[in-house]
């Protein structure tokens, strides 16, 4: 895949805490407009994986390149600056604040005026408030929360929750979302809704995704392309079809259940 295409790229990436090596020399791209999916078994470094890229962690090898630009010593928010949007594994919400102040938070970044300026130009700071809140408020009618739109983050039941996050995320205006276990957690009628959500930002709203996720049937059925860790170590890349028949896969990472493939364990990464 050339720089040209590629939004992402990560070259030849290691992590090590001490003495765990939690990723080894991992390299993958990411095309503009894709909806790739990592997958792997409990202990594989796929979070690890998400937080070298996010700004999170620091590799102690390797680049990470984002729109041609290495970020690879950038802190998160100077990654967010650039176009890099994040949900979290656990969440990550503000419980005692209102579900829009909540997503607000995730505008913040792209506000212009500061207190000065704001206090001597009341005019523009008060239109980009604005302009920000309907941009906002778009997001919430895209993801369906606009009942809940007063409601404090931290009564609401755990699938809503998933989706404010994910809110959230959207709000920085990223190119590249990247998506830690958006499903964990929810019933089926939840998790359909979810990847409904996940392809429209990918199709309609044009955000390259990266996504953790355990339950397979989502991941063959709305990823692009997917990379396998285990113990680190990049084990096979390639479309959906290609993955669930790797013969490598299937004994390696991926338990075998009636001829399906599905994870047997939660993901905890060394950290």
């Amino acid at each position: 895949m050339s720089e040209e295409t590629a939004i992402l790229d990560v070259q030849g990436v290691s992590l090590q805490f001490g003495g765990v090596r939690a990723l080894s020399d991992v390299t993958f791209s990411v095309a503009k407009g894709e909806l790739f999916a990592i997958i792997g078994p409990n202990g594989a470094g796929k979070t690890s994986m998400m937080n070298c890229i996010s700004g999170r962690y620091t590799p102690t090898e390797g680049r990470v390149i984002f729109k041609g630009r290495e970020v690879t010593g950038l802190k998160p928010n100077q990654r967010a600056d650039l176009g890099i949007g994040r949900t979290f594994q656990n969440l990550a919400l503000f419980g005692h604040m209102s579900v829009l102040d909540n997503i607000m938070v995730g505008r913040h970044h792209l506000l212009k005026n500061g207190f000065l300026r704001g206090a001597l130009y009341w005019g523009l700071a008060q239109r980009e408030e604005l302009a920000h809140r309907r941009d906002v408020e778009d997001i919430i009618d895209f993801l369906e929360i606009t009942h809940i739109r007063k409601a404090m983050a931290g009564t609401l039941p755990y699938g809503l929750r998933k989706r404010v996050e994910l809110a959230r995320a959207i709000a920085l205006n990223p190119d590249l979302i990247l998506l830690d276990e958006p499903m964990a957690g929810m019933n089926l009628e939840e998790k359909e809704d979810m990847a409904r959500f996940i392809i429209d930002l990918n199709e309609e709203w044009g955000i390259s995704v990266i996504m953790i996720e355990h339950d397979m049937g989502v991941v063959m059925d709305i990823s692009h392309r997917v990379a396998v860790l285990d113990f680190g170590q990049k084990i096979a890349e390639g479309l959906p079809d290609e993955i669930m028949n790797n013969p490598r896969v299937k004994t390696a990472y991926l338990g075998e259940d009636d001829g399906g493939l599905v994870f047997t364990d939660d993901d905890e990464e060394v950290a």
